[in-house]
């Protein structure tokens, strides 16, 4: 049996508000079960973005989770935000992929489109780095979490490429309509799944549900997950779907 436990990161300083969540994994010895083939799946890439004051360091524990042979040739990745000021925590320095006005964060909460924009760059290069190293684009999956899901978002969409898919958790939609103008008709087939908290006081559920709306109108196929109890932090159940989620969609070697 695996046993997670979630704890928030601690705040940088007094009256500061951090996003992240660090995630620790006790993992017990269990049955496994191997598929027929496993060395018939090609190389595959996952990256995975925390949240506004959090580590990618702190969420490397995450992998330890996905046991399936299906992922012995999965390269991860967790990149850890530039440190910059942050507006909502009164100009505090701390890890940030862009800035934030407000929290809770709204359905309606003012968006750092160029500081999105410019973290999406970042993000690209990281992709394009493995596609070069000989992934399938349809291999890679971007994940993240909080500020890192809504950069999940933002960077799917705005790839040129039909990618694996994007998983974001507790996250947000990070720009206004018009950015739907931007986005490719393969990067619109890159399918989405979007899992949130119904009790997140800190990115508020209605904050989650106004993703699916706006990806439907871009014509982005959206699963979109609600799990009743579910503050703002990853939940075991989460990230096992996620598992299976992938699971499903990654490309064989033949």
């Amino acid at each position: 049996m695996d046993l997670i436990t979630t704890v928030p990161t601690k705040s940088i300083a007094l009256l500061t508000i951090t996003l992240g969540t660090t995630i620790f994994f006790v993992l017990f010895l269990q049955p496994r079960t191997f598929s027929p083939n496993p060395d018939s799946m090609a190389r595959s890439f996952i990256l995975w973005l925390h949240g506004l004051g959090d580590s990618g360091p702190a969420n490397e524990p995450i992998k330890t989770l996905f046991t399936s042979p299906e992922f012995r040739n999965t390269i991860w990745k967790f990149p850890s935000a530039p440190s910059n000021p942050v507006t909502c925590n009164h100009g505090s320095v701390m890890p940030s992929w862009f800035d934030m006005h407000e929290i809770p964060v709204t359905a309606d909460s003012p968006k750092d489109e160029n500081g999105v924009l410019k973290a999406v760059q970042n993000v690209h290069a990281m992709i394009d780095k493995e596609v070069a190293a000989g992934t399938n684009p349809k291999n890679i999956f971007v994940c993240g979490f909080s500020q890192g899901g809504a950069l999940t978002l933002a960077s799917v969409l705005l790839y040129p490429r039909t990618l694996g898919g994007g998983a974001v958790f507790s996250g947000w939609v990070p720009f206004n309509l018009t950015m739907i103008e931007r986005m490719s008709d393969d990067a619109k087939k890159t399918p989405i799944l979007w899992s949130h908290g119904v009790v997140d006081r800190t990115v508020l559920f209605e904050a989650g549900q106004a993703g699916p709306p706006f990806l439907e109108q871009a014509g982005v196929s959206c699963e979109f997950k609600a799990y009743p109890g579910l503050a703002h932090s990853i939940s075991n159940e989460e990230l096992r779907y996620l598992e299976s989620w992938i699971k499903t969609r990654l490309q064989s070697s033949s």
